[in-house]
């Protein structure tokens, strides 16, 4: 009896499994699919959810090649089968073969994308596999001729031989060169008309980006009628972020609806589909005056939420929600500067013109650039970091939005000198006494960056963006 092992073969994401095989007088038994112990030796956690047999009466059946959308584990229940497969995925690796014999102590991870195809060695083969998505009636798949010259497989039995039996659909199987790759699945960038979503479209240039009108997060409908078996990752940008608007009983149903509803029927989907779900979040879930707060490197990423208002709530339970779908990631930012209206450009044009504004001194954080944002997505996705929450900020020291403002006017060629400071209270006083809405403001607002940077991945000095950032918009 063998341990349980588990290969590589020349076939990316092609695995073999090694099975001890327990025997005595009576026969055998096997644990053929063993989740916990075969995940820990690196076969993916793919969830199966249809286990299909194939009956061979005589020795001799042979099947494939058939390219299906969706991961497979193949095994045999009794007898011995000749299994081949051929990469027909895009990339450097199509064509590529690898072939080995399966009796009860093999068994075989297949990758989406890799055509499969057995020929059965001995009467009454039981071939065996489990999927991880449901056969749909009329959908069409790659598939590639059993005797094609590029490939060469070498099959134990000829092809012509009489003891080879063939459907004749098989038979008419096209050859390599005439098979159109299987595409990989897509990247969707949901908020795609937003500051971040143009920052992430820029990022990842293949994917595809879809704005509010072509599909609304905040409609059940929209969501059930997408095709997600076409996706592989979800960036979702798409967010409501007026927060003062957030206050009023129509901003506070749209806040919920786009910030914790809509989030969390993407965080089922994407565990439905087998999906990883990026998710943004904000400085807003944190109080800026409780324990994560007095730090010396600010709120971290498993600090309690205490969000203010009804923005920083919707937030904290969008943040929730996503977190209950395994492959996630939520970033959590403070503000943020990208293309369009902005923090950054309002005090730029008021240096241009000449306006000496006052600007509140008692909030402190950091600037949060989109293209770092999405360079941090990128990282994350890239080099397969463990899920989870990471605060995601330009480096560098914490600053007051009246010093930011004055940054911004001593690049634009005005005294930094020429703004003042004000409070949070003194600057909004004048809006509350009109009853104008007003969503309450952390004062501190400073992410730890710790688990990020040990990922890898260190933002830029806020500063240094600003200046990259005004030399270009």
């Amino acid at each position: 009896m063998t341990d349980l092992r588990v290969d590589e073969t020349p076939i990316p994401g092609l695995l073999v499994v090694h099975l001890p095989v327990h025997g005595d007088a009576r026969g055998w038994f096997k644990e053929n699919w063993q989740r916990a112990k075969m995940t820990a030796l690196g076969l993916p956690d793919f969830g199966p959810v249809q286990n299909n047999m194939s009956f061979n009466a005589t020795r001799g059946a042979t099947r494939g090649i058939h390219t299906e959308p969706w991961d497979k584990f193949v095994s045999v229940a009794t007898g011995k089968v000749f299994g081949a497969w051929v990469d027909m995925r895009e990339g450097d690796s199509f064509g590529a073969t690898f072939s080995i014999e399966i009796d009860e102590s093999v068994a075989v991870f297949v990758p989406r994308g890799v055509g499969n195809s057995y020929q059965a060695l001995a009467d009454g083969t039981v071939y065996s596999y489990l999927v991880n998505d449901h056969w749909r009636p009329g959908f069409a798949y790659p598939a590639l001729h059993l005797g094609d010259e590029t490939a060469a497989i070498d099959w134990p039995i000829p092809l012509d031989s009489p003891e080879v039996e063939i459907s004749d659909k098989d038979r008419a199987n096209p050859r390599l060169s005439e098979v159109t790759p299987m595409a990989a699945k897509k990247t969707l960038i949901l908020g795609g008309n937003g500051q971040l979503g143009r920052a992430l479209a820029a990022a990842f240039p293949g994917a595809e980006v879809a704005t509010r009108a072509e599909l609304d997060v905040t409609s059940p409908e929209a969501l059930a009628a997408w095709p997600w078996q076409e996706y592989a990752v979800v960036l979702n940008a798409a967010a409501y972020t007026a927060v003062d608007l957030a206050e009023t009983p129509e901003g506070r149903c749209d806040a919920w609806a786009a910030n914790a509803t809509a989030p969390a029927a993407l965080a089922r989907i994407a565990t439905e589909h087998r999906l990883t779900l990026v998710h943004v979040s904000s400085d807003y879930v944190f109080d800026g005056v409780s324990t994560g707060s007095t730090s010396e490197d600010g709120h971290t990423e498993d600090e309690p939420f205490t969000p203010l208002g009804v923005y920083g709530q919707s937030k904290a339970a969008g943040d929730i929600a996503v977190a209950t779908t395994p492959r996630h990631y939520v970033l959590r930012t403070s503000w943020v500067i990208g293309e369009g209206k902005n923090f950054v450009l309002t005090m730029r044009s008021l240096a241009e013109k000449g306006v000496s504004p006052a600007v509140v001194d008692d909030q402190v954080g950091r600037l949060t650039f989109t293209s770092t944002i999405a360079d941090a997505v990128r990282h994350l996705l890239d080099s397969g970091a463990p899920y989870g929450t990471y605060n995601v900020t330009n480096s560098g020291e914490p600053m007051s939005w009246r010093q930011i403002a004055a940054e911004v006017f001593s690049l634009s060629g005005r005294s930094g000198d020429e703004v003042t400071g004000t409070s949070t209270e003194a600057y909004f006083a004048d809006a509350i006494a009109a009853g104008k809405p007003i969503s309450p403001r952390p004062l501190n607002s400073v992410l730890s960056l710790a688990k990020l940077e040990a990922t890898g991945f260190t933002p830029a000095d806020q500063l240094e963006e600003l200046r990259r950032y005004l030399s270009v918009v």
